[in-house]
């Protein structure tokens, strides 16, 4: 089931997109994350020696959760690293709770940000000869 909601909206989403304070407390959750994954040296062994880029995060018009969006440079296996990611969210939530003045911290959700992967398949096929000559016929 996907993500959209009656009217095509996005869950959490309104028509207008998210507010000010939904996209400050998503950046801050985002770049705290994103310093964890950088210093922290994970106890759990599938993620031990693994570099995580958080991408993106989207908070609920609540506060109460979090979609982190992570990928691994120039790696497409982050999927895999999913069930690791969620055995160690208590830990990912108490360093966040001490790094952000909020009165709870959201529930954090992993999903893997396939947006690199989507555009350089589109990049291929771009690149493809019958693509090539058809958008030359176009000109």
């Amino acid at each position: 089931m996907s993500e959209s909601g009656p009217a095509g909206k996005l869950a959490g989403h309104s028509a207008s997109g998210p507010s000010q304070r939904q996209l400050r407390v998503a950046e801050e959750v985002r770049r705290v994350l994103a310093e964890i994954f950088a210093r922290t040296e994970f106890r759990d062994p599938d993620l031990a020696d693994v570099r995580i880029t958080v991408t993106e995060v989207r908070i609920s018009p609540d506060l109460k959760h979090a979609t982190v969006f992570v990928a691994r440079l120039g790696r497409s296996d982050v999927a895999e690293l999913l069930p690791a990611l969620k055995r160690v969210t208590p830990f990912l939530r108490t360093r966040l709770s001490h790094a952000l003045r909020l009165r709870g911290v959201p529930d954090l959700h992993f999903q893997p940000d396939t947006a690199l992967d989507y555009a350089m398949e589109v990049d291929t096929m771009l690149r493809q000869p019958e693509v090539l000559r058809d958008l030359k016929d176009e000109d």
